[in-house]
């Protein structure tokens, strides 16, 4: 079994779905986490899942909308820890389902601002603390459709890709403090975004979310040795990307 003891990892969207599993497999692993969402029932819940295992979290209701509160954090963690082990950056939202042209600006601007905006806030925050850790890890989880580009799913793919991208940029930027940075695209799970995006699909059909996480959690391995790439859950191994030559 994975053994985290004496780490500390941040988890966002910590209060449902992927997230919360993935919370809960990391305090398993013997994490102490460090759970942020806007839904306080739900953190709560999982912090009676986590102590019910014998592990340890740190609550932090937060909107990510809220920047200044997600430029805070770093500090916060910095004086109670001085530093972090694991990153797993989760929380996002889907946004409307429509034709880029027919999608209104506020809604495309706020996936950009949930997704993208506050997830660089968020890298850019803990960046002198996952520096600090002897050996960092990112985890960033995207989708299928950045790279399949799915008709009227724009703003959301767009988001993931450039959630990619930024992903990869802070692999390479910090690979020689010996931190090591993966995106993750989980594949069609049973959760709640799964439901909205596809609301006539039988979820009986999908992978449970505490599975994908029991995957998802692998990438936190401080033997991990993979960095700027992608980790594909259903076929259950890396995927290298291709640059141009």
């Amino acid at each position: 079994m994975l053994d985290l003891k004496g780490r500390i990892a941040l988890v966002t969207g910590a209060s449902r779905g992927i997230g919360y599993f993935t919370a809960l497999e990391l305090a398993k692993s013997g994490a102490h986490v460090i759970a942020v969402a806007r839904t306080v029932g739900g953190l709560e819940e999982l912090d009676d899942e986590i102590k019910a295992v014998g592990g340890t979290a740190t609550l932090v209701p937060l909107d990510l909308a809220d920047m200044k509160a997600i430029d805070a954090l770093g500090g916060s963690i910095h004086e109670r820890w001085g530093k972090l082990d694991v990153l797993v950056a989760n929380a996002g939202m889907l946004g409307t389902i429509a034709p880029l042209g027919h999608t209104k600006a506020k809604d495309f601007e706020k996936v950009m601002t949930i997704n993208v905006n506050a997830t660089w806030r968020l890298m850019r925050t803990v960046e002198p603390l996952i520096k600090a850790s002897d050996a960092g890890r990112g985890i960033f989880l995207s989708s299928g459709v950045a790279h399949s580009c799915k008709p009227f799913w724009g703003a959301y793919a767009a988001s993931k890709a450039a959630i990619e991208a930024m992903a990869r940029v802070w692999a390479n930027e910090l690979v020689n403090f010996g931190v090591r940075i993966n995106n993750v695209n989980p594949g069609a799970t049973r959760t709640a975004m799964r439901a909205q995006a596809v609301p006539g699909e039988n979820p009986s059909t999908l992978p449970d979310p505490r599975d994908v996480a029991a995957k998802i959690v692998k990438l936190a391995d401080p033997a991990l040795t993979e960095n700027g790439m992608l980790f594909d859950v259903r076929q259950d191994r890396f995927l290298a990307y291709r640059d141009p030559e």
